[in-house]
């Protein structure tokens, strides 16, 4: 439990996290960054890392002159491109048979069904608007890979999603990072950053169980 009560920490307090560590570990943290970008674009076992409000908090040290943002952009744009093709590989090789297995710790077949919908709403456009929401991000490419989408057309969303999410939040936080009120209530930001991200997934979920009653 202990575990997992860090992870949650990590997750709603990222701020709180990053700035230390980029005070110790200097041009490390670029590494560090990318792997938690890596993986939480990449490996279905990692949906609960941080992604919009890691690349906020991000754009705020850059905006503080402790990042170089062009450097920090073109690394976090090559986690979440290289994230999303491994999990796109992944998917294509093993994804038919994590679909019939029960749920496991990390990857809940609720997930995989919610990713699949929007699929089947939004198509391959999927794959640029997942960056935007958390947990469908880190399965819309894993199942694009077990739908056997056209690698070439999954790449050409991937690239444009990944460039897109990455700017965006990254511009943001260097901006609106460096605003007295937004440094004041930095915590609050993220905690309105986090849930503005999942409402799309609470809105889908509820217009589908009001469906379900009135079907």
């Amino acid at each position: 439990m202990e575990y997992f009560s860090t992870i949650l920490d990590f997750v709603l307090h990222v701020d709180r996290f990053l700035q230390p560590l980029t005070e110790d570990y200097g041009a490390w943290i670029y590494g560090i960054l990318f792997l938690v970008v890596f993986c939480e674009t990449g490996l279905v076992v990692t949906p609960f890392l941080p992604g919009d409000s890691l690349l906020f908090v991000a754009g705020t040290l850059a905006g503080a002159g402790m990042l170089d943002p062009v450097i920090l952009s073109a690394v976090l744009i090559t986690a979440a491109i290289l994230g999303d093709s491994l999990n796109y590989a992944i998917g294509r090789k093993v994804g038919p048979a994590i679909y019939n297995r029960p749920d496991s710790r990390f990857i809940k077949q609720a997930h995989l069904q919610r990713t699949q919908a929007f699929f089947e709403k939004h198509g391959g456009k999927t794959i640029i608007i997942a960056r935007f929401v958390p947990i469908i991000r880190t399965f819309a490419p894993f199942v694009a890979g077990v739908g056997s989408m056209n690698y070439r057309r999954f790449l050409a969303y991937n690239v444009i999603g990944g460039i897109v999410w990455v700017v965006l939040f990254v511009t943001a936080g260097y901006f609106l990072g460096q605003l007295s009120w937004v440094k004041s209530n930095l915590s609050s930001v993220l905690l309105v950053i986090i849930i503005l991200s999942v409402m799309p997934i609470v809105i889908e979920y509820w217009r589908n169980k009001c469906q379900a009653r009135a079907g």
